[in-house]
């Protein structure tokens, strides 16, 4: 234990700011910082990358809020990755650290950090020795090299953005990313052929899809237009049913025990898992889809797992945990039945998924009814009405959390998997973790904007 805690002292760490509460202008600057400095990574291509094909990886690309075959391709993956073992360890109880206490908090970092240096290591050593990212003859160590201070530059940024910004690096990364994508679908004037639409408006077709509108529109093109207006609306439809889904709570009425009259509600929300069910639901296909194509290019044939053509499954179990564009296949007349059932089968995989990693987070990560009840019990409060008894309010907790947990599951699978299936701007799952980051953000930024602006509640939450 405190050889330990003797090599925190060496890790590489983002000083935390003096002042105790940092100013909205303080928090907005260095947020935008690290979002610039972001981007500008993303356009850092590697040394010595040899020609890959880095369409497969564009659904982890998503996930992990990053640019595949840029210096940043590990993205947000080693945090994630040690965050979740870390977490599910210390929730199960395998593991003990007392998080409550200054100490234990940090303790529980210093851990995270290691194994978040331990993943940046590791995953840069298999992408590139097992070819996810094959390096040309002789460059392996220096692409392994310039991955490892890619993960570093991450880590770091996300330390900064969380001590000095709003939220933290890894939900910012990922909306980031999100964004970038849905406007390049909308405003992409390089076609696939690489030319500039603009060079030959009338002759040369555009990727963005409201420049796919007005060539169709201009070139007498109906389905081409149809097809771009349907990916747009589909888009805009879903981030309106998500975001009136995220409103959706059962609110439970609690009582403070020594202060009479003062009361709270504790809100359980719909997606009471909120997005970490559909998080690992997708990473699950994505590295299922990667490894059945680093398979198939290892051993030189196809496998039960998938085969590949330019990077997109064909066949085999991969392409059943896929999905096709249906609403573009229906306007342009070239349905088929297997992509009907290629759809049903990413839907029930999804929602079974999803369902099962939200059940598995709730008993793991300290969400169920009884570790809720010690946590309200423990705050001082209680139900108004019902004797102040553990037992008692794990009882009432127990009538909505796991209820909850399995239609919030069912519910956020189904709608990343229709998502997909209805062709939107970028992926059903990347719209969810949007939507969810987003609204979490803007609580927390119109919190600060509150407290600048008030100086009284900012002394009522010191």
């Amino acid at each position: 234990m405190q050889s330990l805690i003797n090599l925190f002292k060496f890790l590489p760490e983002v000083k935390k700011p003096l002042e105790k509460r940092l100013s909205f202008n303080v928090k907005l600057k260095w947020t935008l910082i690290i979002l610039v400095a972001f981007f500008i990574l993303a356009n850092i291509s590697l040394f010595g990358l040899a020609q890959n094909s880095l369409e497969r990886f564009e659904y982890l690309a998503i996930i992990l809020g990053t640019d595949f075959g840029s210096i940043i391709s590990l993205g947000i993956g080693p945090i994630v990755m040690a965050s979740i073992i870390l977490q599910l360890l210390v929730g199960s109880g395998i593991i003990n650290i007392d998080t409550n206490t200054e100490d234990g908090r940090r303790f529980f970092q210093g851990i995270q950090k290691i194994g978040v240096l331990f993943f940046i290591v590791f995953e840069a050593c298999v992408y590139v020795l097992m070819g996810g990212l094959q390096a040309v003859p002789g460059y392996a160590g220096i692409v392994i090299f310039q991955l490892i201070l890619g993960g570093l530059a991450i880590m770091l940024m996300d330390e900064v953005t969380t001590k000095w910004g709003f939220g933290s690096g890894v939900s910012i990364f990922i909306v980031a990313g999100v964004a970038w994508r849905i406007f390049n679908s909308l405003f992409q004037f390089i076609g696939a052929s690489g030319e500039n639409c603009f060079v030959d408006f009338a002759n040369t077709p555009c990727a963005g899809k409201l420049f796919v509108i007005i060539q169709a529109v201009i070139g007498g093109a109906p389905k081409e237009a149809l097809s771009a207006i349907s990916a747009i609306a589909v888009t805009i439809l879903i981030f309106l049913a998500v975001v009136w889904a995220q409103s959706l709570k059962v609110e439970i009425p609690l009582a403070y025990e020594r202060l009479r009259g003062y009361s709270m509600k504790w809100p359980l929300a719909f997606f009471y898992t909120s997005n970490i069910p559909v998080i690992l639901a997708a990473a699950l296909v994505a590295n299922i889809q990667l490894f059945a194509s680093l398979m198939e290019r290892w051993l030189g044939h196809p496998t039960f797992l998938g085969t590949f053509s330019q990077g997109q499954p064909i066949a085999g179990f991969a392409f059943w945990l896929g999905h096709s564009n249906l609403l573009e296949a229906i306007i342009r007349g070239n349905l088929q039945v297997v992509h009907v059932f290629q759809a049903l089968t990413h839907l029930i995989f999804f929602v079974c998924f999803s369902v099962i990693f939200a059940i598995f987070w709730v008993k793991t990560s300290g969400m169920d009814a009884q570790s809720q009840a010690k946590k309200i019990l423990a705050s001082g409060l209680q139900i108004p009405g019902f004797r102040k008894d553990e037992r008692v309010l794990e009882a009432i907790l127990s009538r909505y959390i796991m209820p909850l947990t399995v239609m919030g599951g069912i519910a956020i699978g189904t709608l990343a998997a229709i998502t997909d299936s209805l062709g939107a701007l970028t992926s059903g799952t990347a719209i969810l973790l949007s939507i969810t980051i987003i609204y979490q953000l803007y609580q927390n930024i119109a919190h600060q904007h509150a407290m600048d602006m008030h100086p009284m509640i900012k002394k009522m939450t010191v």
